[in-house]
């Protein structure tokens, strides 16, 4: 890294009408040695990667402890980045066990993954509580542009997978400010590009025709700043910012694709303006937007729900017309078990693109994936059997260089989940020494 006698305030912005593009880290950001006791290094990010459903746990659990060998077949398409990862054992959610029925598993076990709520009678007596990850926003939400971004890939109203109001806001939201109050998640990649990019001011459908028909990309609005900008930097901060505009021109030309296919399909249907069809775009579309999202500061906080808890979501494009929830339950049919193995390492594959960018995204002397805690998993293990115990679960990153990865962690069993979150929120800043049903603080994650 090259120490300049002068900093570039990290808060910079590139500006236009109605736009304002924030800048990724860049080498100019650090200030001289001789102006500062300690180099100023990258924030930690943190980012919860949620799938509905359960997990093929034949295909995902591992058999013994320590340094990682090969990965199993859900996990696979994660074998280049063994190294970044941390692959827990026996973590568990209390709170998304019933006491007397089953019947509000799905919507449970989604309303504790982030709140850990105790167990209630029935899923009418459920109460989500405040979700770890606003929490965090409470305390460190105004050093960025947003406290926190909820993110999803698909409405469990619009699927028809839930049959009243409280049933589709416990399968439909990870993040909770309060008992009552869920944070929706934005579906549609043009309204999250334009929340990142714009003005705050929201458009209807109709405006935001008009606006496609004159459309300019954003960084047309910003060539002055940007032009200015370039001129005080070096060339590896020249090349740097090239690079992070490139890939915002890139989603703004997939987002416009997306838009143009949608209107093909039939132009007076009622979508969601900016949603490619194809999931695999979707997920791109959103996972590019988070990149950046963490690459700009403009959150540190992600919550994404890849598809709501209990969705019955057919994956067609891998050549599966049955419904996801169905076929969790599968009562040891091996065809539908297949089946299932399928959608799960599909999924994971869509994860494994956004990690790869992640990795390849130079942020100082590191890169951006080091210096974030993103977790993949799910709330319930086995779907067939609505177990909690167990839950599928792996950390991607070393939030800074603060955690040994490249191994499997197993804990006691019926460890809370929870021991987890308290040892993150730590990572982040923000020290309690109680959240949900923790006992403490999970043991051997820490490099110290």
């Amino acid at each position: 890294m090259i120490i300049t006698r002068k900093a570039l305030d990290r808060r910079t912005f590139l500006r236009g009408v109605g736009t304002a593009v924030a800048l990724p880290f860049l080498d100019s950001m650090v200030p001289a040695l001789a102006l500062a006791n300690t180099v100023k290094k990258p924030p930690v990010r943190m980012a919860f990667v949620y799938v509905p459903n359960g997990m093929d746990m034949r295909n995902w659990n591992l058999n013994y402890e320590g340094k990682l060998g090969e990965l199993p077949r859900i996990l696979k398409p994660l074998e280049p980045y063994k190294d970044d990862i941390i692959h827990f054992g026996n973590l568990t959610h209390n709170g998304g066990r019933a006491l007397l029925d089953g019947a509000g598993d799905h919507g449970r076990c989604c309303a504790s993954y982030l709140t850990g709520i105790q167990p209630r009678k029935t899923l009418v007596d459920i109460k989500a509580g405040v979700s770890f990850d606003q929490i965090v926003a409470n305390q460190i939400g105004n050093q960025t542009r947003f406290p926190s971004l909820e993110l999803g890939l698909e409405d469990a109203r619009q699927a028809g997978d839930c049959d009243s109001g409280y049933s589709c806001a416990y399968t439909n939201n990870l993040a909770w400010k309060s008992e009552t109050q869920p944070l929706p998640p934005i579906l549609d990649p043009r309204v999250l590009f334009e929340r990142m990019f714009g003005n705050g001011v929201a458009m209807s459908p109709e405006a935001r025709a008009r606006k496609s028909k004159y459309r300019r990309s954003i960084l047309d609005f910003v060539t002055s700043d940007t032009a200015r900008l370039e001129s005080d930097l070096g060339p590896s901060d020249r090349r740097k910012l090239d690079e992070y505009l490139s890939s915002i021109r890139a989603v703004e030309m997939q987002l416009e694709k997306a838009e143009k296919d949608n209107a093909q399909i039939d132009p007076h249907m009622d979508k969601p303006y900016g949603v490619p069809a194809d999931f695999a775009e979707h997920f791109q579309l959103m996972s590019d937007m988070m990149t950046i999202a963490f690459q700009a500061d403009l959150t540190r906080i992600i919550t994404f729900l890849v598809t709501h808890e209990g969705t019955s979501r057919a994956y067609r494009e891998i050549g599966i017309a049955d419904g996801h929830h169905p076929l969790t339950h599968h009562r040891n049919d091996p065809v539908l078990m297949e089946k299932v193995a399928q959608i799960n390492s599909y999924q994971l594959r869509q994860f494994a693109g956004w990690i790869e960018k992640m990795k390849a995204t130079k942020e100082g002397d590191s890169t951006l994936l080091e210096n974030c805690m993103i977790v993949y998993g799910a709330a319930l293990a086995d779907g067939n059997r609505h177990s909690h115990e167990d839950l599928p679960t792996i950390m991607v990153g070393r939030g800074g260089s603060h955690f040994k990865s490249g191994r499997r962690i197993v804990s006691r069993k019926e460890t809370p989940m929870c021991n987890l979150f308290l040892t993150m929120m730590d990572r982040m800043g923000v020290h309690t020494e109680h959240f949900g049903d923790s006992t403490g603080r999970l043991d051997g994650l820490d490099l110290a």
